[in-house]
């Protein structure tokens, strides 16, 4: 297992003089406005997470309100670089004191309006704070994931020859949905139906697969799914997953276990101003290598395969 929490301190600043500098895509490097992509990779898709919109003031890092402007450039940037689509990993919203259903509601309204302006298929994650004071149900109804039932909180797709999986790990231990605030945060767990569901899943194709779920699945710490081993293995078993992207974890994060990358994305809502901003574009090459071009504060890292 390749374990590197401390991936920042290798990240390269980048001067802005006139317009946004263009920045190389190197292992734990952060790269600005004008990254290059390879338009030969043979998918490109773009990543957010943990936007936590709320028309509030900000408490300490998280600057809720500011998650709009920042969502609206991240839009902007995947719609000019045409990606093939968009996935925001999770806590896309948040909610105020006190605790409100109506504003909450209009909260997941306001940004999935702003994510909704990208020119293409786009899906969502469940976090968290997603169900914070409403129900799955609830926030499932406002969001459109393309192509996919309202009903359907973890599901797969398929495009361009690779296949896709999205997960749901709002659940605690016993299986019972967070619903309204109902939950513990640091009790997250892919139920038995679901891990039923995946092995099926992964079994019925041949493609190549990559993941996308909110909470860490190669960790042990309180941002982990708490059976995090039993998903790996039903991963592992299928020789089939080259990936796995994730938030939650505010700081970013990357490992490699048995052969699968797993890559925690920054969070978007921490920090003031667009130089605080983070999302990225992921590039499957046609040896099933990956590169991650981190833009403003997310970090590019170069996935080998193995």
């Amino acid at each position: 297992m390749k374990d590197n929490d401390n991936w920042i301190v290798t990240r390269r600043m980048f001067l802005k003089r006139s317009g946004l500098v263009v920045a190389g895509v190197a292992a734990g490097t952060s790269a600005c406005h004008g990254a290059k992509t390879d338009k030969k990779a043979k998918i490109s898709f773009g990543i957010v997470t943990d936007a936590h919109f709320a028309d509030i003031v900000g408490r300490g890092a998280r600057k809720y309100n500011e998650s709009i402007p920042k969502m609206k450039e991240c839009v902007e940037l995947m719609n000019d670089k045409k990606v093939d689509f968009l996935v925001e990993l999770g806590d896309f919203k948040d909610q105020g004191k006190p605790v409100s259903e109506k504003k909450t509601l209009e909260y997941l309204e306001t940004i999935e309006k702003t994510y909704a302006a990208f020119k293409g298929p786009r899906y969502h994650v469940l976090g968290n704070h997603d169900v914070d004071s409403i129900s799955k149900k609830q926030f499932m109804a406002r969001v459109t994931n393309t192509k996919i039932p309202k009903t359907e909180t973890y599901y797969s797709f398929d495009a361009e020859g690779l296949h896709f999986v999205v997960l749901d790990a709002n659940y605690d231990s016993k299986g019972v949905d967070y619903d309204h605030g109902k939950f513990n945060w640091t009790d997250s767990n892919i139920p038995p139906k679901e891990l039923a569901w995946l092995k099926k899943d992964l079994a019925a194709t041949s493609k190549p697969t990559i993941l996308f779920v909110h909470q860490q699945l190669d960790v042990k710490r309180s941002t982990g799914v708490k059976n995090a081993p039993a998903v790996r293995k039903v991963l592992q078993d299928s020789k089939k997953v080259l990936a796995v992207f994730q938030g939650h974890h505010h700081a970013g994060h990357y490992s490699h276990i048995e052969n699968i990358h797993y890559y925690t994305l920054k969070a978007m809502v921490d920090g003031t101003g667009k130089t605080n901003n983070s999302y990225a574009i992921v590039e499957v090459h046609n040896d099933n290598s990956i590169t991650v071009n981190g833009y403003r504060k997310a970090i590019s890292q170069k996935l080998k395969k193995a």
